[in-house]
């Protein structure tokens, strides 16, 4: 079923079909998750390599490149979030297909992260912008996602409200 077609049409949909649609969004969503964290990801990999260059201008030929290796962790792990949202089922594994790895490395251009000391500041302050703009592409179509998904919820939770749909069938189909 096309997710990205969804409108107002859902009362139209038949239980199963809702939860279907539902589940894909759900499966989509998380999927574009992963890509925005390997988005993410990359760019917080250049921006320290970018902010170290301003620290340590001209990096002196006998200094070990190993330096942005060992501060990884510290730039990879994730901050506490300023902002309360609510709470939503996170997938932590890989999405489906290896689509979203290609197309982050693919963004990265001839940027490669094994390397960064090998290229010029402007090549990363361009891959930087090619992944944030990558990314908030992507962070809109995981919000129609999620609100697709919402959506279905919404109209099945009103038709077990409303008494169109009974818990007695959902079971007896099992």
């Amino acid at each position: 079923m096309d997710v990205s077609a969804v409108d107002e049409g859902l009362a139209g949909l038949a239980l199963e079909e809702l939860r279907v649609l539902r589940r894909d969004a759900l499966e989509q969503e998380a999927d574009l998750s992963y890509l925005r964290r390997l988005l993410h990801g990359r760019m917080d990999i250049l921006r320290a390599e970018l902010q170290r260059r301003e620290i340590i201008p001209q990096q002196a030929a006998d200094e070990p490149p190993c330096a942005l290796l060992d501060r990884l962790p510290a730039i990879l792990a994730d901050a506490p979030s300023a902002t309360r949202r609510p709470a939503r089922h996170v997938t932590l594994g890989p999405p489906r297909g290896e689509r979203y790895q290609q197309e982050a490395d693919a963004l990265m251009g001839d940027v490669q992260l094994a390397d960064l000391a090998a290229h010029a500041t402007a090549e990363l302050l361009a891959a930087v912008e090619r992944l944030d703009e990558h990314q908030r592409e992507v962070s809109g179509r995981r919000q129609a996602l999620q609100r697709t998904a919402d959506d279905c919820g919404a109209e099945i939770t009103r038709r077990y409200r409303e008494g169109e749909a009974r818990v007695d069938d959902l079971l007896s189909e099992r």
